[in-house]
């Protein structure tokens, strides 16, 4: 048998709650900009706030019991205080002297008691000149600088903004992801805990040898992968479409390859985020007005059967069976009495070897594709049987699957080497 040679997938949500509150007196003095004449000092309780009221810009504590100030974003409007992006979490303030401002030299610093720069936007030098440089906190939550005349909030135009920065929290029309101008991947990293902004040891990061994708890491350790982006979402993420004001979007091209998505109801009200949690988890938060809290949609991972390859090569993890790996059929396990103890490191080997004349196809359905670093993507294959012809022709190709899923499929991923981090979804689940 030549092993499996077509796979497709199917995905369900995971639903639970949880609130998120880190808490911090509002300050009462607003600006909606900062120019160069203007500073914020902790002791002024000054703070930028978006036009709309969204979203505030200033100073905070994440805790009571801490000396260590940071300047940070947060929603406005809602009663939990939640923070959404930190310039300084790995140098905070050490006392409650403190000022940020746009300096001689036309970035944006931040200072301590004794004048030190703790954080800054790092920008080549530029002489000052008209017109001047000011900052504004939009309504997207994005802190940006730009030029004074410059007042369309078209990005081509910032001089620097936050939404390149990220902590641990995406917002709408935020991009994660590679700039293949400059080599810069945007990605996300939890906290070090609720209380502790520093960066913590989870991160949630596109990987593009291959096929694109993200990866939730622990440190260095892969423990988690969305899948490739189907055409409609990442194929291992919940369906978003549960949240009908929320709309995805995958760009791959040869400027970047990025995701981010939108929101596209206007009501204020309503708010929703990415993030990275300190304990691990990939998840999506919604702000529910009438509730007055924070409700998680979902969570990644969702269960064993979701960290990184725990059954290993040429296998595949179902939460519904006892023991949860199983061999792909025509596939045996490499260390059988390894197996038998649910030791599934070394995965499953063929039966018997590939012949490339009578070798048959095995339809895997309802199935997380495998991982895809050593995959390759030939979008000019328009339906299911070119990509079928394709694989067949190649001793060494072990898989295939559509590319995009929409209108009947096409495009097509083809695997050559070991299939990996292959999991069943239950379907109607």
């Amino acid at each position: 048998m030549r092993g499996v040679r077509n796979i497709y997938h199917h995905f369900y949500t995971f639903s639970f709650f949880l609130v998120f509150t880190l808490f911090r007196p509002a300050f009462s003095i607003h600006v909606n900009t900062l120019s160069p004449t203007d500073s914020l000092t902790i002791s002024s309780n000054r703070t930028i706030v978006s036009p709309g009221d969204v979203f505030e810009l200033g100073f905070f504590k994440p805790s009571s019991d801490t000396s260590h100030w940071y300047l940070g974003i947060w929603y406005k409007k809602i009663s939990e205080r939640t923070y959404v992006w930190v310039a300084n979490r790995d140098n905070p303030l050490l006392s409650s002297i403190g000022t940020f401002k746009i300096s001689d030299t036309n970035n944006l610093v931040l200072l301590d008691h004794s004048n030190n720069i703790v954080w800054s936007t790092n920008l080549t030098t530029r002489d000052v000149i008209s017109p001047v440089v000011v900052v504004e906190l939009l309504d997207n939550g994005n802190l940006v600088m730009r030029y004074s005349n410059n007042n369309n909030n078209d990005p081509s135009g910032f001089l620097w903004q936050s939404f390149d920065y990220p902590t641990d929290t995406i917002l709408p029309e935020m991009k994660l992801g590679l700039d293949l101008n400059t080599g810069f991947n945007r990605f996300l990293r939890s906290w070090r805990s609720t209380d502790d902004p520093a960066s913590g040891d989870y991160s949630y990061k596109l990987e593009t040898q291959g096929v694109p994708e993200f990866f939730l890491w622990s440190e260095d350790v892969p423990i988690h992968r969305t899948g490739p982006w189907n055409g409609i979402r990442f194929s291992s993420v919940p369906d978003m479409r549960q949240l009908n004001e929320m709309v995805d979007n995958f760009t791959d091209n040869k400027e970047e390859i990025t995701y981010t998505f939108l929101m596209t109801k206007t009501n204020n009200d309503i708010y929703s985020r990415l993030t990275v949690s300190p304990s691990g988890y990939f998840q999506q938060y919604t702000w529910i007005p009438p509730l007055g809290n924070w409700s998680r949609l979902w969570a990644l991972p969702r269960d064993q059967c979701d960290l990184f390859n725990i059954c290993g090569p040429y296998s595949y993890c179902d939460y519904a069976n006892n023991p949860m790996c199983s061999c792909i059929l025509g596939f045996e396990p490499k260390d059988p009495r390894a197996w038998e103890l649910k030791d599934w490191l070394h995965g499953c080997v063929r039966k018997t070897e590939l012949n490339c004349v009578g070798d048959a196809f095995l339809r895997m359905a309802n199935m997380k594709l495998p991982e895809t670093t050593t995959a390759i993507v030939d979008k000019s294959i328009g339906v299911k049987e070119e990509c079928f012809e394709r694989c067949k022709k190649d001793c060494n190709c072990t898989a295939f699957a559509n590319a995009d899923i929409r209108n009947g499929g096409s495009g097509c991923v083809l695997w050559t080497g070991e299939l990996m981090d292959i999991r069943n979804y239950i379907s109607g689940s």
